[in-house]
């Protein structure tokens, strides 16, 4: 046989197997494991929803038309009528690993409830670089929904340095950098940092362009907790400019987490911060957010009162200054300026703490009560552990017109930052849709639809998930629009929300009419 011979025998051959795989398919698709009629659907693409059929083969979508497929059986049929078809949401901030990583809560049920079936965690710096490690733990025990990393500076830095405030040597930035690089190469997403908490605050901008250019390397995403979104040190838009020119330098696709103007100091600077952004995007630089819809923040109590330079070092370090009559007059300074820029002592409640006695109260509430200034209260409370066992606070920081100002950008996408204590954890997407487009009308269904699935998808370059398409994993729920509402608040922040009634995770059913199944269908997704 001569080349040309060959060439015609194997194109012959090539397109019989295609036209064989077709009808192949086509057999298969008028069999399935589950097939939804009559839903809404919204396939995560900011556009209004179609009535459409929805199939799903083990774990993927195998069909999605106008029709029901011809001579078809299911094994399972839901009729989705006056219900919403969403993709599964992407939660790209949240500080769920924990809870991951446990025998009881590795369901993640709070987020499974509110229609999120990937999760987001390493955020804020803190995640590891040993990737595959973790991804072991999780997939052998079993976890409720698909988790995500990125490698953190943070926990990174710590490894290589401790808390110690000073510039890395040659050696150690070229360590870390390794770190990086290790985290990558098993799937992480990018580079997280917050450059706001300790070790974090204590990194150059130049530290940090040199470590997000081994994630850029990879095609990653630099994810940052801003140096700072108040005025406790270079101010919000001094932060948002070090991070487009983190971006810039380094040759990186940048995201600002938890995007906010915190503190009555920052309040109404959400135009400037947008206007800066716009610049960048017309410079050419890529420039995103998330969000979370609440007027209160939540973080540790040290994080928003003391001085970054008295957090250095480990426990002993920091009562030590704590107790130091020459520095005290400092820490006792910078103290009362935060609880002043953060809104005054009835502004911090104390959310989550192992000290019982002090848990629901706000720090005014606790200075009145044991009759100490607020400052001293603080100290009291510090004196108590700062770096373990430590005291996390809802701070109620932020004005109502920054967080809708920055809520309808379309470079702003949904997140929960969900820790204890605060009702973000069980409760952001289904009080977004409440608050922001049932009762406000401020968005469309869809466009909350998108910036909390396909939107976060293309940012973080998430292969096969977060829309509706064939092919893709069949990460599905079926949400009833009347009833999809939150149930926790800052009194009870860990209920449940309602409305998913019927939701797959990898083609696994996960809700059942409304109950959690017990199934545990998460997978490790990779970059």
């Amino acid at each position: 046989m001569n080349k040309t011979s060959s060439i015609l025998f194997a194109s012959v051959i090539t397109s019989t197997l295609l036209v064989s795989g077709c009808n192949n398919r086509e057999l298969e698709q008028s069999k399935f494991d589950v097939l939804i009629v009559n839903g809404m659907v919204y396939t995560g693409e900011n556009k209004p929803a179609t009535v459409l059929t929805l199939g799903i083969n083990n774990d993927r979508i195998v069909y999605l038309d106008q029709n029901l497929p011809q001579n078809y059986t299911a094994k399972l049929v839901i009729d989705a009528k006056g219900k919403i078809v969403t993709p599964g949401f992407i939660d790209p901030h949240t500080h769920s690993l924990s809870d991951l990583q446990s025998n009881d809560k590795n369901s993640n049920i709070n987020y499974l409830m509110q229609g999120v079936t990937t999760v987001f965690n390493g955020n804020d710096g803190g995640g590891s670089a040993h990737i595959d490690q973790q991804f072991e733990q999780l997939i052998s025990q079993g976890i409720g929904t698909n988790a995500a990393f990125f490698a953190g500076h943070g926990s990174i830095r710590k490894q290589v340095m401790g808390r110690e405030n000073r510039e890395p040597t040659l050696q150690e930035l070229n360590e870390m950098k390794g770190l990086i690089s290790k985290a990558m190469i098993q799937g992480a997403f990018g580079l997280s940092t917050a450059l706001f908490y300790v070790p974090g605050s204590y990194a150059t901008t130049s530290e940090v362009v040199e470590l997000a250019k081994v994630a850029a390397q990879f095609d990653g995403v630099y994810d940052s907790h801003l140096r700072d979104e108040s005025s406790y040190t270079i101010g919000l838009k001094g932060a948002v400019a070090e991070i487009i020119e983190i971006g810039e330098k380094a040759n990186i696709p940048v995201h600002i987490a938890h995007i906010k103007a915190l503190g009555v100091d920052v309040w109404g600077q959400s135009d400037d911060i947008i206007a800066m952004v716009n610049a960048a995007h017309q410079r050419g630089q890529v420039v995103t957010a998330d969000q979370y819809p609440w007027r209160a923040s939540g973080t540790r109590l040290q994080s928003t009162t003391m001085p970054r330079w008295a957090l250095a070092g480990n426990e002993s370090d920091i009562q030590a200054r704590l107790k130091d009559a020459e520095l005290l007059p400092r820490i006792k300074a910078a103290i009362t300026e935060n609880i002043r820029r953060r809104g005054g002592a009835d502004s911090l409640v104390m959310v989550s703490t192992p000290h019982k006695e002090i848990k629901g109260k706000s720090l005014k509430d606790l200075s009145i009560e044991w009759s100490l200034n607020e400052v001293d209260t603080t100290l009291k409370i510090l004196a108590m552990g700062v770096v373990e066992n430590t005291t996390r606070v809802a701070s109620y920081n932020m004005h109502s017109d920054d967080i809708e100002n920055f809520m309808v950008q379309p470079w702003v996408m949904t997140s929960s930052d969900g820790t204890n204590g605060h009702p973000r954890k069980f409760a952001t997407y289904p009080n977004k849709y409440r608050s922001y487009v049932i009762d406000k009308k401020l968005m469309s269904v869809e466009s909350f639809i998108y910036k909390s699935s396909g939107q976060v998808a293309d940012t973080f370059k998430i292969d096969d998930r977060g829309y509706l398409r064939m092919g893709y994993y069949a990460d599905i729920s079926i949400i009833n629009p009347t009833a999809y509402s939150p149930t926790a608040d800052f009194t009870t922040w860990n209920k449940l929300a309602t409305g998913v009634e019927y939701q797959w995770v990898n083609g696994q059913l996960t809700i059942n009419q409304g109950k959690y199944t017990g199934i545990l269908a998460g997978k490790a997704v990779r970059h």
